[in-house]
């Protein structure tokens, strides 16, 4: 479990590609990893599967490349780091899983006095769970909705400490990022479900 507050930005120092597995070494500031711990990057949670001092390696199985943009990623690129919620820690985003739902893009970015206005378009069952100053993450980020523009479409306002320390403030209209929806949001949309299902029985 995650909270969405970002610790810490690392750089991709090497990604091993080929047919069946895609791996990376990540340069971090953070404090000495262990194997198997878990770490959110931009937003997934991954497992730490071999680390020394200053970096760690993850890999990318085949269901987290099919919903993230870790395909991407090239040597050089920034992340966004995380390290799992301690059950004593501090509560300072909001419920983060770390299960990436899919992938976003940025449709319009748009500086407004001391805030940059970003509308990024979401998968549709990450919208159906979003509302109006609920919370979203975005590459690893917690977020709270600041509008919804039109259907699929979610607005975050980004302060300038988020984009000094995360990698938000290099996004660009195209760009994909990680979405994860709103947890509790989720939840409610399941347990719904069967009721919408009923209402149209009977309308039907």
């Amino acid at each position: 479990m995650f909270t969405g507050i970002v610790a810490a930005c690392g750089r991709v120092r090497r990604v091993v590609r080929d047919d069946e597995r895609l791996a990376f070494t990540i340069e971090s500031d953070l404090a000495e990893f262990e194997r198997g711990e878990s770490i959110a990057v931009n937003g997934a949670c991954l497992t730490v599967v071999d680390c020394g001092p200053g970096w760690f390696q993850v890999d990318a199985v085949v269901t987290t490349r099919g919903r993230t943009c870790f395909g991407e990623l090239e040597e050089g690129d920034l992340v966004n780091l995380e390290r799992s919620m301690r059950a004593d820690g501090a509560f300072g985003g909001h419920l983060v899983q770390g299960h990436v739902d899919g992938v976003g893009r940025i449709a319009s970015v748009q500086r407004e006095a001391d805030a940059v206005l970003v509308d990024v378009d979401v998968p549709a069952d990450v919208a159906d769970a979003t509302i109006l100053h609920g919370s979203i993450t975005l590459d690893g980020v917690s977020l709270t909705v600041n509008a919804v523009p039109r259907d699929g479409t979610v607005q975050v306002s980004l302060i300038p400490y988020t984009l000094e320390h995360t990698t938000l403030g290099a996004w660009k209209v195209g760009d994909g990022v990680h979405v994860e929806g709103d947890l509790i949001g989720k939840y409610v949309r399941k347990l719904l479900q069967p009721r919408e299902r009923g209402a149209v029985e009977v309308s039907s």
